[in-house]
Protein backbone atom coordinates (compact mmCIF):
# COMPACT_ATOMS: atom_id res chain seq x y z
CA UNK A 1 0.00 0.00 0.00
CA UNK A 2 1.30 3.46 -0.87
CA UNK A 3 2.79 5.27 2.12
CA UNK A 4 3.95 8.87 1.59
CA UNK A 5 6.44 8.52 4.40
CA UNK A 6 8.38 5.98 2.34
CA UNK A 7 9.23 8.65 -0.26
CA UNK A 8 11.36 11.63 0.65
CA UNK A 9 12.04 14.51 -1.78
CA UNK A 10 15.65 15.13 -2.81
CA UNK A 11 17.42 18.13 -1.47
CA UNK A 12 18.76 20.81 -3.81
CA UNK A 13 22.34 19.54 -3.45
CA UNK A 14 21.27 15.97 -4.17
CA UNK A 15 19.38 17.01 -7.32
CA UNK A 16 22.34 19.00 -8.66
CA UNK A 17 24.78 16.16 -7.97
CA UNK A 18 22.57 13.66 -9.80
CA UNK A 19 22.23 15.76 -12.96
CA UNK A 20 24.40 14.93 -15.93
CA UNK A 21 25.10 18.18 -17.67
CA UNK A 22 26.21 18.28 -21.31
CA UNK A 23 26.77 21.58 -23.06
CA UNK A 24 24.44 22.03 -26.00
CA UNK A 25 25.98 22.08 -29.46
CA UNK A 26 24.74 23.35 -32.75
CA UNK A 27 24.64 21.07 -35.77
CA UNK A 28 27.82 22.56 -37.23
CA UNK A 29 29.67 22.52 -33.89
CA UNK A 30 28.78 18.86 -33.47
CA UNK A 31 29.92 18.12 -37.03
CA UNK A 32 33.22 19.92 -36.42
CA UNK A 33 33.86 17.90 -33.26
CA UNK A 34 33.21 14.71 -35.22
CA UNK A 35 35.49 15.85 -38.02
CA UNK A 36 38.31 16.65 -35.59
CA UNK A 37 38.21 13.06 -34.33
CA UNK A 38 38.70 11.71 -37.87
CA UNK A 39 42.48 11.55 -38.28
CA UNK A 40 42.46 10.89 -42.04
CA UNK A 41 40.05 13.78 -42.68
CA UNK A 42 42.14 16.20 -40.62
CA UNK A 43 45.32 15.12 -42.43
CA UNK A 44 43.52 15.79 -45.70
CA UNK A 45 42.38 19.20 -44.45
CA UNK A 46 45.90 20.19 -43.35
CA UNK A 47 47.37 19.03 -46.66
CA UNK A 48 44.81 21.07 -48.61
CA UNK A 49 45.52 24.16 -46.50
CA UNK A 50 49.27 23.67 -46.97
CA UNK A 51 48.87 23.36 -50.76
CA UNK A 52 46.70 26.50 -50.85
CA UNK A 53 49.23 28.48 -48.80
CA UNK A 54 52.11 27.30 -51.00
CA UNK A 55 50.14 28.16 -54.13
CA UNK A 56 49.32 31.68 -52.89
CA UNK A 57 52.56 32.71 -51.17
CA UNK A 58 55.19 30.28 -52.45
CA UNK A 59 55.95 31.89 -55.83
CA UNK A 60 56.06 35.35 -54.22
CA UNK A 61 58.64 34.27 -51.63
CA UNK A 62 60.91 32.45 -54.06
CA UNK A 63 63.85 34.14 -55.76
CA UNK A 64 63.07 32.30 -59.00
CA UNK A 65 60.39 33.18 -61.56
CA UNK A 66 58.13 30.44 -62.84
CA UNK A 67 59.04 31.37 -66.44
CA UNK A 68 62.64 32.42 -65.80
CA UNK A 69 65.06 30.48 -68.01
CA UNK A 70 68.69 29.65 -67.22
CA UNK A 71 70.21 27.18 -69.68
CA UNK A 72 73.24 26.75 -67.43
CA UNK A 73 71.12 24.61 -65.08
CA UNK A 74 69.03 22.80 -67.70
CA UNK A 75 67.75 19.43 -66.43
CA UNK A 76 69.63 19.76 -63.14
CA UNK A 77 68.54 17.19 -60.54
CA UNK A 78 67.00 18.18 -57.18
CA UNK A 79 69.48 20.00 -54.94
CA UNK A 80 69.61 22.53 -52.11
CA UNK A 81 69.51 25.30 -54.70
CA UNK A 82 66.67 23.85 -56.77
CA UNK A 83 64.60 21.63 -54.48
CA UNK A 84 62.67 19.91 -57.30
CA UNK A 85 65.39 20.29 -59.93
CA UNK A 86 65.05 22.17 -63.22
CA UNK A 87 63.38 21.47 -66.54
CA UNK A 88 64.91 21.48 -70.01
CA UNK A 89 64.89 25.29 -70.12
CA UNK A 90 66.51 25.69 -66.70
CA UNK A 91 63.30 26.80 -64.98
CA UNK A 92 62.99 25.97 -61.29
CA UNK A 93 60.48 23.12 -60.94
CA UNK A 94 59.57 23.90 -57.32
CA UNK A 95 58.30 27.36 -58.27
CA UNK A 96 56.54 25.98 -61.33
CA UNK A 97 54.80 23.28 -59.28
CA UNK A 98 53.64 25.90 -56.76
CA UNK A 99 52.49 28.18 -59.57
CA UNK A 100 50.76 25.20 -61.19
CA UNK A 101 48.89 24.67 -57.94
CA UNK A 102 47.30 28.10 -58.41
CA UNK A 103 45.86 27.11 -61.75
CA UNK A 104 44.86 23.57 -60.84
CA UNK A 105 43.20 24.58 -57.56
CA UNK A 106 41.44 27.57 -59.10
CA UNK A 107 40.05 25.31 -61.82
CA UNK A 108 38.88 22.81 -59.22
CA UNK A 109 37.19 25.38 -56.98
CA UNK A 110 35.66 27.64 -59.62
CA UNK A 111 34.36 24.80 -61.78
CA UNK A 112 32.88 23.11 -58.70
CA UNK A 113 31.11 26.30 -57.59
CA UNK A 114 29.68 26.81 -61.07
CA UNK A 115 28.33 23.26 -61.05
CA UNK A 116 27.05 23.91 -57.51
CA UNK A 117 25.03 26.92 -58.61
CA UNK A 118 23.51 25.11 -61.59
CA UNK A 119 22.90 21.84 -59.77
CA UNK A 120 21.28 23.40 -56.68
CA UNK A 121 18.82 25.50 -58.73
CA UNK A 122 18.01 22.75 -61.23
CA UNK A 123 17.72 19.93 -58.72
CA UNK A 124 15.87 22.10 -56.19
CA UNK A 125 13.19 23.14 -58.68
CA UNK A 126 12.81 19.60 -59.98
CA UNK A 127 12.47 18.05 -56.54
CA UNK A 128 10.18 20.71 -55.07
CA UNK A 129 7.68 20.98 -57.94
CA UNK A 130 7.71 17.27 -58.79
CA UNK A 131 5.17 15.71 -61.13
CA UNK A 132 5.60 15.82 -64.88
CA UNK A 133 8.13 18.65 -64.75
CA UNK A 134 10.31 16.54 -62.47
CA UNK A 135 10.09 13.60 -64.88
CA UNK A 136 11.15 15.74 -67.85
CA UNK A 137 13.99 17.46 -65.98
CA UNK A 138 15.35 14.19 -64.61
CA UNK A 139 15.23 12.48 -68.00
CA UNK A 140 17.43 15.30 -69.30
CA UNK A 141 19.83 14.66 -66.41
CA UNK A 142 19.78 10.93 -67.17
CA UNK A 143 20.73 11.58 -70.80
CA UNK A 144 23.58 13.86 -69.73
CA UNK A 145 24.67 11.43 -67.02
CA UNK A 146 24.68 8.42 -69.37
CA UNK A 147 27.48 9.88 -71.49
CA UNK A 148 30.92 10.14 -69.84
CA UNK A 149 31.57 13.70 -68.75
CA UNK A 150 35.01 13.65 -70.35
CA UNK A 151 33.43 13.42 -73.80
CA UNK A 152 31.35 16.54 -73.14
CA UNK A 153 34.41 18.33 -71.83
CA UNK A 154 36.57 17.47 -74.84
CA UNK A 155 33.84 18.40 -77.34
CA UNK A 156 33.16 21.71 -75.60
CA UNK A 157 36.87 22.48 -75.39
CA UNK A 158 37.24 21.84 -79.13
CA UNK A 159 34.30 24.17 -79.88
CA UNK A 160 35.08 26.88 -77.31
CA UNK A 161 38.85 26.65 -77.66
CA UNK A 162 41.70 26.01 -75.27
CA UNK A 163 42.40 28.37 -72.39
CA UNK A 164 41.86 28.85 -68.69
CA UNK A 165 38.48 30.62 -69.00
CA UNK A 166 37.26 27.95 -71.37
CA UNK A 167 38.17 25.27 -68.83
CA UNK A 168 36.20 27.09 -66.11
CA UNK A 169 33.10 27.30 -68.29
CA UNK A 170 33.41 23.81 -69.76
CA UNK A 171 33.89 21.99 -66.48
CA UNK A 172 31.24 24.08 -64.75
CA UNK A 173 28.51 23.26 -67.25
CA UNK A 174 29.57 19.61 -67.59
CA UNK A 175 29.77 18.52 -63.95
CA UNK A 176 26.42 19.73 -62.57
CA UNK A 177 24.37 16.56 -63.17
CA UNK A 178 25.50 14.65 -60.01
CA UNK A 179 24.88 17.76 -57.91
CA UNK A 180 21.38 18.15 -59.38
CA UNK A 181 20.52 14.52 -58.62
CA UNK A 182 21.70 14.79 -55.03
CA UNK A 183 19.88 18.10 -54.40
CA UNK A 184 16.66 16.73 -55.89
CA UNK A 185 16.81 13.73 -53.56
CA UNK A 186 17.37 15.94 -50.51
CA UNK A 187 14.58 18.34 -51.49
CA UNK A 188 12.11 15.50 -51.99
CA UNK A 189 13.06 14.15 -48.56
CA UNK A 190 12.66 17.50 -46.81
CA UNK A 191 9.70 19.13 -48.57
CA UNK A 192 7.12 17.20 -46.53
CA UNK A 193 8.71 17.97 -43.16
CA UNK A 194 6.78 19.94 -40.55
CA UNK A 195 8.91 23.09 -40.80
CA UNK A 196 8.10 23.30 -44.52
CA UNK A 197 4.39 22.87 -43.79
CA UNK A 198 4.60 25.62 -41.17
CA UNK A 199 6.30 27.97 -43.63
CA UNK A 200 3.65 27.20 -46.24
CA UNK A 201 0.83 27.86 -43.78
CA UNK A 202 2.51 31.15 -42.79
CA UNK A 203 2.17 32.27 -46.40
CA UNK A 204 5.76 31.89 -47.60
CA UNK A 205 6.20 31.66 -51.36
CA UNK A 206 7.52 28.52 -53.03
CA UNK A 207 10.82 30.21 -53.87
CA UNK A 208 11.28 31.33 -50.26
CA UNK A 209 10.44 27.89 -48.92
CA UNK A 210 12.89 26.25 -51.31
CA UNK A 211 15.87 28.58 -50.92
CA UNK A 212 15.39 29.81 -47.34
CA UNK A 213 14.14 26.65 -45.63
CA UNK A 214 14.82 23.48 -47.64
CA UNK A 215 18.19 24.15 -49.30
CA UNK A 216 19.90 25.33 -46.06
CA UNK A 217 18.83 22.09 -44.39
CA UNK A 218 20.41 20.12 -47.25
CA UNK A 219 23.75 21.94 -47.07
CA UNK A 220 25.47 19.01 -45.36
CA UNK A 221 24.99 16.74 -48.37
CA UNK A 222 25.74 19.64 -50.74
CA UNK A 223 29.09 20.35 -49.06
CA UNK A 224 30.09 16.68 -49.21
CA UNK A 225 29.23 16.47 -52.92
CA UNK A 226 31.09 19.72 -53.56
CA UNK A 227 34.18 18.40 -51.77
CA UNK A 228 34.23 15.29 -53.93
CA UNK A 229 33.73 17.30 -57.15
CA UNK A 230 36.85 19.44 -56.64
CA UNK A 231 39.40 16.60 -57.16
CA UNK A 232 37.43 15.44 -60.19
CA UNK A 233 37.75 18.88 -61.75
CA UNK A 234 41.47 19.03 -60.88
CA UNK A 235 42.10 15.68 -62.53
CA UNK A 236 40.08 16.63 -65.62
CA UNK A 237 42.04 19.87 -66.00
CA UNK A 238 45.30 17.93 -65.64
CA UNK A 239 44.19 15.49 -68.32
CA UNK A 240 43.09 18.24 -70.70
CA UNK A 241 46.38 20.10 -70.23
CA UNK A 242 48.28 16.85 -70.66
CA UNK A 243 46.72 16.23 -74.10
CA UNK A 244 47.10 19.88 -75.15
CA UNK A 245 43.53 21.13 -74.65
CA UNK A 246 44.18 23.00 -71.40
CA UNK A 247 46.25 26.02 -70.52
CA UNK A 248 49.04 27.04 -72.86
CA UNK A 249 52.61 28.26 -72.34
CA UNK A 250 54.02 30.06 -70.47
CA UNK A 251 51.29 29.20 -67.92
CA UNK A 252 52.04 26.01 -66.03
CA UNK A 253 49.42 23.76 -64.50
CA UNK A 254 50.23 20.35 -63.08
CA UNK A 255 48.96 18.74 -66.28
CA UNK A 256 51.24 20.90 -68.44
CA UNK A 257 54.25 20.08 -66.26
CA UNK A 258 53.49 16.36 -66.48
CA UNK A 259 53.08 16.57 -70.24
CA UNK A 260 56.39 18.41 -70.66
CA UNK A 261 58.20 15.80 -68.55
CA UNK A 262 56.98 12.68 -70.40
CA UNK A 263 59.45 12.77 -73.36
CA UNK A 264 62.45 12.72 -71.00
CA UNK A 265 60.84 10.60 -68.28
CA UNK A 266 63.42 7.80 -68.49
CA UNK A 267 66.36 10.22 -68.22
CA UNK A 268 64.98 12.89 -65.86
CA UNK A 269 62.25 11.12 -63.87
CA UNK A 270 62.01 13.85 -61.21
CA UNK A 271 60.49 16.22 -63.75
CA UNK A 272 57.42 13.96 -63.87
CA UNK A 273 57.51 12.73 -60.28
CA UNK A 274 56.87 16.07 -58.56
CA UNK A 275 53.88 17.39 -60.60
CA UNK A 276 52.31 13.93 -60.73
CA UNK A 277 52.89 13.57 -56.99
CA UNK A 278 51.24 16.95 -56.37
CA UNK A 279 48.15 15.83 -58.32
CA UNK A 280 47.97 12.52 -56.45
CA UNK A 281 48.46 14.00 -52.98
CA UNK A 282 45.91 16.76 -53.54
CA UNK A 283 43.26 14.39 -54.90
CA UNK A 284 43.82 11.97 -52.01
CA UNK A 285 43.57 14.83 -49.51
CA UNK A 286 40.22 15.97 -50.93
CA UNK A 287 38.89 12.41 -50.88
CA UNK A 288 39.98 11.91 -47.26
CA UNK A 289 38.31 15.20 -46.32
CA UNK A 290 35.17 14.29 -48.26
CA UNK A 291 34.89 10.94 -46.47
CA UNK A 292 35.29 12.67 -43.12
CA UNK A 293 32.70 15.32 -43.95
CA UNK A 294 30.24 12.66 -45.09
CA UNK A 295 30.54 10.89 -41.74
CA UNK A 296 30.47 14.13 -39.73
CA UNK A 297 27.49 15.72 -41.49
CA UNK A 298 25.30 12.62 -41.78
CA UNK A 299 22.43 13.15 -39.30
CA UNK A 300 21.97 9.37 -38.94
CA UNK A 301 25.36 9.15 -37.23
CA UNK A 302 24.53 11.79 -34.62
CA UNK A 303 23.90 10.48 -31.11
Amino acid sequence: MYNPEDFLPLTVDERESSETLRPSKTYWADAWSRLKNDRAAMIGLYVILAVILLAVFGPMLSRYEYDGMDFNVSNDPPSLTHWFGCDMFGRDLFVRVMYGARISLSVGFIASFISLAIGVVYGGISGYIGGRLDDVMMRIVDVIYSVPAMIYVILLMVVVGAGLKSIFITLGISYWAPMARMVRAEVMRLKNEEFVTAARVAGASSARILFRHIIPNAMGAVIVTLTFSVPGAIFTEAFLSFVGLGVSAPMASWGVLSSDAVPAMAIYPWQLFFPAGAISITILAFNFLGDGLRDALDPKLRK
